[in-house]
């Protein structure tokens, strides 16, 4: 045997250096082209050339995959040059920031962001678009060091969401149907 296990004078086998990264991005490359029915494990082991039950090493099923294309979506607000993790001029533009934030990321993934919205969260209480406790805690604190009661901090994070999810899913499920191709 040689180094990582291969017989001399054999190739190694497809998907080497999978990882679940390269899982995460085909899949959501897959989700973005051809909507959320499309993304099977096989078809995602398709596109990245390695067998189904490869996939499995990295993730325990389809759920599983589809949680971590979300978290990979909500992420995206934290390379976002735009979205302040906390307020830093005032509470006002950092709301506004964060929705056109959450909006950039749902408009870019307008198939997969039904994801973010149905998921189950990690808390009970992290509501959707958001879905990450370190952006629900970074707005919660934020409203409070702003001088937010713990009633207006808890009334603001819900009505943000709120409104937020229905504006942006209805959205989204309007650049989808403008794009028949991409149906599912």
């Amino acid at each position: 045997m040689t180094k990582a296990g291969t017989r001399p004078g054999r190739r190694s086998r497809p998907g080497r250096g999978l990882s679940l990264d390269r899982i995460v991005t085909a899949t959501l490359e897959l989700v973005d082209e051809q909507g959320i029915g499309a993304a099977t494990m096989r078809a995602v082991s398709s596109r990245l050339d390695v067998r189904s039950m490869s996939l499995y090493r990295y993730v325990r099923d389809r759920d599983e995959l589809f949680d971590a294309v979300v978290e990979r979506i909500v992420n995206e607000l934290a390379t976002d040059p735009a979205v302040q993790l906390r307020p830093v001029d005032g509470w006002r533009p950092y709301l506004t920031d964060m929705a056109h934030g959450v909006r950039r990321y749902a408009r870019a993934h307008p198939h997969a962001f039904p994801l973010v919205a149905t998921r189950p969260p990690t808390a009970p209480w992290v509501n959707p678009p958001l879905r990450s406790l370190r952006w629900v805690e970074a707005m919660l604190t934020g409203l409070a060091a702003e001088g937010f009661s713990d009633e207006q901090v808890l009334f603001t994070y819900r009505t943000f969401n709120s409104f937020l999810l229905g504006a942006l899913l209805l959205e989204t499920s309007a650049m989808t149907l403008r794009i028949p191709e991409r149906h599912e």
